[in-house]
């Protein structure tokens, strides 16, 4: 358990975690807030969840002035990876009324549903906003940045094909990308070859699927129940996770390789869905202890600017395991945002 200090440390830093991302970090690829991919849509998602934890209108009002700036430039790309900003449209929905929120949501869920490109067992392909594809391959990273997406637009509409879909999505990936040797999940699955190319136990990849279930089951309560096969994956997942933390809290950039360096947003997005996990039922209370041990050791990383340290830069599937240990980290809106709900979520732990 958190002591009053402890929890006085968590709201210090997450004010001055969602403080350094509102900057101006003009030209800066990891940091920009102002254009459309996957690096500020984690951003987002990570300021709704403050707000939605500690309930600071700022908040919610910088959000909608946000997407109200950014929304002309969702037009550019329509790809896997420029989904993740669409997540908080639902809320803006329900907290604004404007229809612009809906109708763009909706127009953007049709898409998805009916000419994303998919692999031949159906799952999502994932597709980047950068030049380059990767023909029929399924990564973890679709979970967050996409199917969330779908699970709250679900819960927002009520349309059943949304929420078949998230849950179709959500078993596919953790069956393709599960390593049945330890139950946690290899970075990416190619549909053409029938394996996992270079077979990396990468832990971003693990953080998306930890973190993004529980928040995909929660909007899909009382729509439609997850198959408990596919939660028992997704436990198994869990349990291998806790298995690989090292001694310091943190897990590897690559979890099964001790001598790679510790990468701080894979581990927070682990810490934060553990404590997510908990939360719902999905996980025994017992595993909230591993999420603890992270927190400290994550906490210590922030520098006293804000700036999360410690996190690897955008990664592809790399052709072999050493190469994810050769990315260099700098400051990201992935990395301050995973931060961000993990210290949100002990906020909402404490309430």
């Amino acid at each position: 358990m958190l002591d009053t200090n402890s929890y006085d440390t968590v709201n210090q830093t997450a004010d001055q975690v969602y403080r350094y991302m509102l900057q101006d970090h003009s030209g800066n690829w990891g940091m920009d807030l102002h254009h459309w991919d996957w690096v500020p849509g984690v951003g987002v998602i990570s300021i709704l969840s403050y707000y939605e934890n500690i309930q600071r209108k700022d908040i919610l009002d910088n959000l909608v002035k946000w997407a109200r700036q950014n929304i002309q430039k969702s037009e550019q790309s329509k790809v896997i990876n420029s989904m993740a900003p669409f997540a908080i449209f639902p809320a803006l929905y329900e907290h604004t009324q404007d229809p612009l929120f809906l109708e763009r949501a909706e127009h953007i869920g049709q898409w998805m549903l009916t000419e994303a490109p998919r692999t031949r067992e159906g799952a999502f392909e994932h597709t980047v906003t950068e030049n380059v594809s990767f023909p029929e391959q399924v990564w973890a990273d679709t979970i967050f940045m996409a199917v969330l997406f779908l699970a709250r637009l679900a819960r927002l509409t009520g349309n059943v094909s949304y929420t078949s879909e998230a849950i179709n999505q959500l078993e596919l990936h953790l069956k393709l990308l599960e390593d049945k040797e330890t139950g946690v999940l290899f970075h990416g699955w190619n549909s053409i070859a029938q394996d996992h190319m270079s077979a990396a136990r990468w832990t971003r990849a693990n953080a998306w699927i930890a973190v993004g279930t529980p928040m995909i089951v929660q909007e899909l309560e009382g729509l439609a129940t997850v198959p408990m096969h596919t939660l028992d994956r997704y436990k198994a997942m869990m349990h291998g996770l806790i298995r690989f933390q090292q001694t310091n809290g943190l897990w590897a950039t690559v979890m099964d390789r001790p001598d790679f360096y510790s990468e701080i947003s894979g581990s927070a997005g682990i810490a934060c869905g553990i404590l997510k996990a908990v939360r719902h039922g999905l996980l025994d209370i017992s595993c909230q202890s591993s999420a603890l041990q992270a927190l400290e050791e994550i906490v210590n990383r922030v520098l006293p600017s804000g700036e999360v340290t410690g996190v690897s830069g955008g990664t592809p599937v790399m052709p072999s395991i050493e190469a994810y240990n050769d990315i260099p980290c700098h400051p990201t809106l992935y990395g301050q945002g995973l931060v961000l709900m993990l210290l949100s979520e002990l906020n909402a732990k404490a309430k």
